[in-house]
């Protein structure tokens, strides 16, 4: 020992008698020695060191008993014993390798061993459990630091004590005696200190404590059973009595036949004469027979390996060993473990799972925590399934919650498992762990399902319900059966997996019975590889010559004109690409070549002109003025070129990793739903990687359980017998095991084994008759392909499965091919599949018969064609010369709409927008939106200047829009809308015009929409379904549609572009007549296409009209004189912007001219109405209630009728100060308003018109 280490260790005092004397500078010695301790070497010399001076046992607890009172020495004890007595592993991180470092190991673990005995002490653990006790007294504010750092340490103390395995070479204990474990639990639970741990555990006040207490716990059930502690103290049941027997009952007949053997095995001669015997059939190394040199009544058992030494196995390739811990301790220890866990489940249970569940998902804990959680749920949910079963007693531990949590552990342990291959044991028993919560979950849920109380049953119906709906907790033990790996996965773990799959299966086939349709949760993992391009062969001038001619013939054939989504698809230049612009233009030449030798003359050509347009720099695919037969002559000399083509890239070769992705894959995961069939999934299991897992636990059937033997019988028949696949058992090993089985004495204990071997052989035999090969089979294990082969009969064609083409359909197709091919179908197969006798033949099945018969190189020539955009970039010319129209329109009123007319090149508006932007000649997109002239507000003016400017703002003309939203007595929603807004707006419908042309063309299934021009019988009808939906109070409707009509015609006319625009309603009577039938017999009328799939939600006014079709439509919207005909005040239909002279037909511009004159007009008569009006309303008695609404029959609800009526009274009263203000000036339309006059308009006509809106729209807020 040390020299300074024995000084100090002599320091401290001296034990004499049962009194231990303390010298005076005790206290300093004691920080010395952890001192010492804190700079010791790797081999823990001075842990060593004072293990051997036994300074513990003779020293350490003597002064904590008898000088406990001294607060700073027992601190500094504490600290020490807490660092002497911690864990061998922990001190040297893992048990060691190196024979030098593991004798180190094993000295320390002795001294612990030595330690741990010493604690077995009722003083030492009363003085501990006082302490203790008075700590835990103080309220929290009176606690100090000092005081948690020492509770902390006697629980850590404890801790390390229980944490000292045992030598079972030095104790050589037998159940039901008292091991030094057992004493040390009996002194702890004498001195009283269990009963504060479950104080800690219930405290609301010391959850901090919380995995401490479940770790100290853990370890004092290290060595039970949950089956031990619930039968102790209580008589044995009768299934205990008759599991007892049974197994008396086998071991009895297995001796009585080991006497028969042994009996039959002796000889009728003497030993000294055993004689040499020849065994015929049986070759020894040469070509003669086996010479026999033994007795001849025991020469069934040879074997050519007897005598030969047995091969050692490698370390890795040995089983792992089971962790055979446990053991039965004495009554009394047995009796106050099983009050502890009765009070512990009803008083601490649910609060302290629920503290360390929160820390182990906020990760507040050590590295592998989650284990002490896992016992926890697994030994005290199964002590209270044996206890009477109490569910709420573990209610916090059985949820949804709780399996996921489980079975995310397990995944994550497999993974560590495959990748620390090192700590793969430890991994593997932290699995084992995991599984067996996952098992007494279901044991718990089965026991709910047992329940008296309906709630109870029901709560594990709703669980069930979830675990069986989702994809991973069904499939989780077909993946753990399927990765079992004997050499890290011990026995134990096998049986239980094989217990709990039987559990969780019987519980789902009971599950599917009461239930029809039962519909689970399916998960589909997609992969989409992407292969290497085969090379192109060089070919021969003959070859050339050949392609040549066929694409002429093709070319010449369509005319030189190429389909439109044949040039929309056609992408020459990548701006993605970091490749430069020249080596793309030379690959865009190869690409040409190879879409000649592959005989798509379409194809080169349409790549040819889109590739002039990129690059017309130097004429190098032909000037823009080629014509037709020079195209031709261009790509012929391309065909011929010897194009320098750059050689194949070699992948890099990986030497240490063997599994090389030569194809990357993109994984998408799709979850859908799915009936679910019990026999679906049970075909599953119906593997090799399954089987053999369950034939691996066959074999050590003898000393399985009868419940263990049941589950693997179960398992195999159901693949057997309910899948019926007994072939997939026809195995050499499997049969291995039934011969042993068969052969055995004690072969009467198995009876359902020995049944089920039977029926699997006999079915093998049977077999035998039809097929002489299942004797070979029996020497591989079988996929489901090979056992049917195997009992059907084996088939030339298994590998492939090319569907069968007879004779005359192989005429018929290359006839058809033959017709087609040189024609300008752009899919060729799509083309010949309906002209097909056989209708059910498919795309793919026509194109592998193609290539199969030569007609086709490969079926890549005769891929679906795909539709694309035509990028073409900008080149120096086209960006000066929009630059220039820039600063020549940017101060007019449509800058974007001047740029589009004039520019040469013709691009879609979303590209010129994005290149302005690109360029940096604006910042915003809203700097190029219409300027749009809005009346202003804020003019104050009087007299004179205000009629004029009225006149002026007449004559410009304001839209349609803002007029009849006068008419109704509404605010137009330019009106309202701030600038910004408008501008956000009009912005979004730039943005949707970046779609380009892909709206311009209706998909057929959308149906056909009129595109001719209204006739007048139609405008009629329309007219006469407008008027009766006016009836019929949706007057409000219809103007909306008509402005919409109005609004999109203005747009198309402006932008040029034709696109569907949806109906949105925005108010409730809108939409609510949206799904009125009448309303949309109207639309229908006008030419509007309703929703065509379950994407579309709204009506859409189709591309194909245009905007003078939308003006007519409107016009047959507008209200007419009662019995004036169909039309106007002269019988004519004219709509708001058609003149009476203007025919329906007349042309947009036409409209354009007269629209002035048609402002003026409308303007005149609306004065002349508004005169008249006031003529009669002075005349008029003013008690007078009823108006033209009721003369009209519009509508009987009187809140609607008040409403217009209001509308009305604001329409007179503008209309009377029109001269005051300039700020609302009527739009011209044809139409009387001598039905929208309300006869009670006796408002103030002086008052300003906003004030009196104002007032109106109170008065609305109001009702």
């Amino acid at each position: 020992m040390n020299c300074e280490l024995l000084a100090t260790c002599s320091a401290l005092g001296y034990l004499e008698g049962d009194v231990y004397h303390k010298e005076s500078d005790c206290l300093e010695s004691i920080k010395d020695l952890i001192r010492y301790l804190r700079h010791e070497d790797d081999t823990r010399d001075v842990r060593q060191q004072l293990g051997s001076s036994q300074i513990l046992q003779n020293d350490l607890l003597p002064l904590i008993v008898q000088h406990g009172q001294d607060k700073a020495l027992f601190d500094a004890c504490i600290r020490l014993m807490v660092n002497l007595t911690q864990p061998a592993m922990l001190c040297f991180g893992k048990v060691p390798d190196d024979p030098v470092f593991r004798h180190h190991y094993l000295e320390v673990t002795s001294h612990l061993q030595a330690y741990k005995e010493a604690f077995a002490s009722e003083r030492v653990f009363g003085i501990l459990s006082e302490t203790l006790y008075n700590l835990l007294q103080l309220d929290w504010e009176q606690r100090q630091e000092e005081d948690n750092l020492l509770v902390e340490r006697i629980l850590m103390l404890v801790r390390n004590v229980l944490h000292v395995p045992g030598d079972p070479n030095e104790e050589k204990k037998v159940d039901d005696d008292a091991s030094v474990h057992d004493r040390v639990l009996w002194a702890l639970h004498m001195s009283g200190f269990d009963d504060i741990v479950k104080f800690v555990a219930s405290a609301q006040s010391e959850q901090q404590w919380s995995m401490h207490v479940l770790e100290l716990v853990s370890l004092m059930f290290r060595d039970q059973t949950p089956e031990a502690l619930v039968s102790a103290g209580q008589a044995r049941s009768a299934e205990e009595k008759q599991k007892d027997s049974s197994e008396l009952e086998a071991l009895r007949l297995r001796e009585q036949a080991s006497k028969r053997s042994r009996n039959l095995q002796r000889g009728t001669r003497h030993s000294r004469f055993g004689g040499s015997f020849v065994v015929q059939g049986l070759k020894s190394i040469g070509d003669n027979d086996v010479i026999y040199h033994q007795r001849i009544n025991n020469y069934k058992n040879y074997t050519h390996d007897s005598g030969k030494v047995l091969r050692r196995v490698p370390k890795r390739h040995r089983q792992a060993q089971d962790c055979n811990d446990k053991r039965r301790s004495a009554l009394n220890v047995r009796l106050f473990l099983r009050e502890f866990c009765l009070d512990f489940l009803e008083n601490c249970y649910n609060h302290l799972m629920y503290l360390v569940k929160e820390n182990l998902v906020r990760e507040q804990t050590q590295q592998h925590d989650e284990t002490y959680y896992l016992w926890a749920q697994s030994f005290f949910m199964s002590f209270n399934r044996g206890n009477g079963f109490r569910p709420e007693f573990v209610s916090e531990t059985m949820s949804i919650r709780a399996f996921h949590f489980i079975e995310r552990n397990i995944t994550n342990y497999y993974e560590m498992m495959l990748t620390d291959r090192k700590e793969a044991v430890s991994w593997s028993r932290r699995m084992h762990l995991a599984l067996k919560a996952y098992q007494e979950l279901l044991l718990t849920v089965n026991e709910m399902d047992r329940s008296r109380d309906e709630s109870i049953r029901q709560s594990s119906s709703v669980i069930k319900s979830n675990i069986f709906y989702m994809m991973e907790y069904r499939e989780i033990f077909v993946t753990l059966l399927r990765k079992f790996d004997e050499t890290k996965q011990p026995h134990s773990y096998l049986k239980d997996l094989v217990e709990t799959t039987h559990l969780f299966l019987r519980m789902l086939e009971r599950f599917c019975k009461g239930r029809r349709n039962l519909m689970v949760q399916k998960k589909r993992v997609k992969r989409k590889k992407k292969g290497k391009k085969p090379l192109v062969s060089e070919p021969t001038p003959e070859a050339l010559s050949e392609t040549w001619k066929i694409v002429e013939e093709e070319l010449r054939a369509i005319d030189f004109n190429l389909s439109a989504s044949l040039t929309e698809a056609v992408v020459p230049f990548d701006a993605a690409s970091e490749t430069p612009l020249e080596e793309q233009r030379t690959e865009v030449m190869i690409r040409v070549q190879n879409a000649l030798l592959h005989r798509l003359g379409p194809e080169a050509l349409g790549l040819l002109r889109a590739a002039r347009e990129v690059w017309p720099e130097g004429d190098v695919f032909g000037s823009s003025e080629l014509q037709p037969e020079e195209e031709l002559e261009l790509l012929k000399q391309i065909l011929h070129a010897n194009l320098p083509r750059p050689p194949p890239a070699e992948a890099p070769e990986e030497e240490d990793d063997g599994d090389e992705f030569e194809e990357e894959e993109l994984e998408t995961i799709q979850v859908s739903e799915q009936e679910f069939n019990f026999l679906d999934f049970i075909k599953r299991f119906a593997q090799p990687a399954i089987m053999r897992p369950y034939v691996h636990l066959l074999k050590s059937y003898s000393k399985n359980s009868a419940h263990t033997n049941h589950c693997v019988a179960r398992m195999l028949h159901r693949v057997a017998v309910d899948l019926k696949m007994d072939a997939l058992l026809f195995q050499l090993s499997v049969f291995h095991v039934f011969n042993k089985l068969l052969s055995d004495s004690a072969a009467a204990a198995f009876t359902e084994l020995v049944t089920f071997a039977k029926h699997v052989l006999r079915g093998f035999f049977r077999l035998t008759a039809q097929n002489d090969k299942s004797f070979i089979e029996l020497l591989f294990w079988k996929n489901v392909g090979t056992v049917r082969e195997m009992t059907e009969g084996y088939s030339k064609d298994s590998g492939g499965k090319r569907v069968a083409w007879t004779e005359e359909e192989e005429a018929e197709l290359r006839r058809l091919y033959e017709e087609h091919s040189g024609s300008d179908v752009p899919d060729v197969v799509e083309h010949i599949l309906p002209l097909l006798s056989n209708c059910n033949r498919q795309r793919r099945q026509v194109v592998v018969q193609l290539v199969h018969m030569g007609l086709v190189g490969s079926a890549k020539e005769l891929k679906k064609p795909k539709k694309g955009t035509g990028i073409v970039l900008w080149t120096e010319e086209q960006e000066e010369e929009l630059q220039m129209l820039f600063e020549e329109f940017k101060d007019s009123d449509d800058a974007l709409g001047d740029i589009m007319r004039k520019i040469t090149a013709k691009r879609s508006r979303a590209r010129v927008v994005d290149k302005l932007l690109s360029l940096g000649l604006v910042s915003d997109r809203r700097q190029l939106h219409k300027k749009r002239s809005r009346g202003t507000g804020g003019s104050r003016g009087t007299g004179g200047s205000r009629s004029k400017r009225a006149g002026k703002k007449a004559s410009e003309g304001m839209t349609e829009e803002e007029f009849l939203s006068q008419l109704t007595g509404d605010i137009p929603e330019e009106a309202q809308s701030d600038p910004e807004e408008a501008e956000s707006d009009s912005d979004d419908d730039e943005d949707d015009e970046e779609g380009g042309g892909r709206f311009t063309e209706e998909s057929p299934r959308r149906g056909r929409v009129s595109s001719g021009a209204m006739t007048s019988a139609k405008r009629t009808d329309v007219n006469a379904a407008a008027r009766a939906l006016r009836h019929s109070g949706m007057s409000g409707p219809v103007l909306w549609l008509q402005n919409c009509l109005h609004k999109t015609a203005n747009y198309r006319e402006e932008d040029g572009v034709s696109q569907p625009v949806p109906l949105v309603p925005l108010t409730e009577d809108n939409e609510e007549a949206m799904e009125d039938r009448s309303f949309q017999r109207l639309l229908k009328k006008i030419g509007l296409r309703s929703p065509a799939d379950e994407q579309e939600s709204f009506w859409r006014i189709p591309a194909q009209m245009s905007p003078s079709q939308l003006r007519q439509a409107a016009a047959s919207l507008s209200p007419t004189e009662e019995g004036g005909g169909e039309g106007g005040p002269s019988g004519s239909t004219e709509g708001p912007d058609q003149g009476p002279d203007q025919s329906p037909d007349q042309s947009p511009d036409q409209d354009s001219k007269s629209s002035s004159e048609q402002r003026s007009q409308a303007l005149r008569a609306l004065l002349l109405e508004r005169k008249r009006k006031h003529q009669s309303s002075d005349d008029a008695a003013p008690a007078s209630n009823t108006g033209p609404l009721e003369e009209l029959n519009v509508s009987s609800e009187k809140p609607r009728a008040k409403t217009s009526a209001k509308r009305r009274r604001v329409l007179d009263d503008d209309n009377d100060n029109d001269k005051e203000n300039d700020d609302e000036v009527p739009a011209p339309i044809s139409m009387k308003t001598e039905a929208l006059v309300d006869s009670d308009s006796d408002s103030d006509l002086s008052a300003p018109v906003k004030r009196r809106r104002k007032l109106v729209i109170d008065e609305d807020e109001d009702e």
